[in-house]
């Protein structure tokens, strides 16, 4: 079996985050999302993995490298337009051919063991599995209609009326009869080559497709929002951990602070991580913070944030539920009269409270 994991799209939803970064690359508890992705196909003793890549691939590939650090080997396939996650596995064509393959989207994070999925894909020999989880708000998902018997009847991608609460986690299983569905499809509504209608003509076409509800926790992380509470998720995993220097400081409650980070003068209450070589001064780290390497906080009060490396924040007051992107400055002017000052990328979302 190979894996395929699609790292392209363009994260609209994260702007202006991701009109410079990967929107799989952006760190939760300081470990970007790709790399929890690539930890759980590891597990599954996969060592084929097809990485689709676009306009970030540059920086996908600098950071994931040859795959070796997980023990994989990756293959980087181009896609030049997002054209839908069905036009991904079209692309990869030549790199899966045959093969079975677990197709895992590079931007959800999935606490589920999928190794009993896996086996009995292998035992069992369906020609897919889908995973699937109830949601409050379905028509933002593509979405799995069942019969009475839990068995796969219809799938629709963000119908605005929804049958079900079912919807369709990122996370799905194919055997070679997938192509076949693919070279069917028409563009949707969307201009996309849409996986549901493909899994949706294997159904037609009866073949075998059955579906698997998640038991653990799982987060597409497209949103701001959604990547705080994966945040938050992970972080309350984690166990103390001080490898950092602490000066008249205390750090309580599953707080990990990591090699050659300084803490003085500041309290630290977790969980909460603070990265190698951070620097915080007179300062509060408060609850579900991800403080990535490199940064600095002075004389400020930070919860419930991601803080991207390299930032600078001083004299910042209390700072909640934000993401702050690489090498931000955040800082109070000391002038009279005292005003707000910004410079701001296109289609951010600031909150003066």
């Amino acid at each position: 079996m190979k894996a395929l994991v699609l790292s392209g799209g363009k994260g609209t939803r994260l702007r202006p985050i991701t009109h410079t970064y990967a929107k799989q690359l952006v760190p939760v508890a300081n470990k970007p999302i790709l790399f929890y992705v690539l930890e759980n196909i590891a597990k599954l003793n996969i060592k084929d993995v097809g990485i689709i890549v676009g306009d970030t691939g540059e920086e996908v590939k600098a950071a994931v490298g040859d795959g070796s650090r997980w023990h994989i080997s990756v293959t980087y396939i181009y896609q030049d337009q997002p054209l839908g996650l069905a036009h991904a596995v079209k692309v990869a064509q030549r790199f899966l051919q045959d093969e079975p393959f677990l197709m895992y989207l590079g931007d959800n994070i999935l606490l589920e063991d999928l190794s009993p999925l896996v086996q009995k894909f292998n035992n069992s020999s369906p020609n897919a599995i889908i995973l699937l989880t109830e949601v409050a708000n379905p028509s933002e998902f593509g979405v799995a209609t069942l019969n009475e018997k839990g068995e796969v009847i219809k799938l629709v991608e963000k119908p605005r009326e929804p049958e079900s609460n079912l919807a369709l986690v990122g996370v799905y299983l194919f055997d070679r009869h997938v192509h076949k569905a693919i070279e069917h499809l028409k563009p949707s509504w969307r201009g996309e080559l849409e996986i549901t209608d493909a899994i949706q003509w294997l159904i037609d076409n009866n073949f075998r497709v059955e579906s698997h509800i998640v038991s653990g926790w799982w987060k597409d992380t497209g949103k701001v929002e959604d990547l705080l509470e994966a945040n938050r998720i992970i972080l309350d995993t984690q166990t103390d951990c001080i490898k950092g220097e602490l000066h008249n400081s205390t750090a309580e409650f599953k707080v990990v602070i990591e090699k050659d980070a300084v803490v003085k003068g500041s309290k630290i209450r977790g969980p909460a991580i603070i990265g190698k070589g951070a620097r915080i001064v007179d300062s509060y780290i408060g609850p579900f913070t991800s403080v990535a390497p490199g940064v600095e906080i002075v004389n400020s009060e930070i919860e419930h944030s991601i803080i991207m490396e390299g930032s600078r924040i001083v004299n910042a007051g209390r700072i909640i539920d934000s993401l702050i992107g690489r090498e931000v400055i955040i800082q109070r002017s000391q002038n009279h009269p005292r005003a707000h000052r910004f410079i701001v990328g296109d289609r951010s979302d600031i909150e003066l409270l």
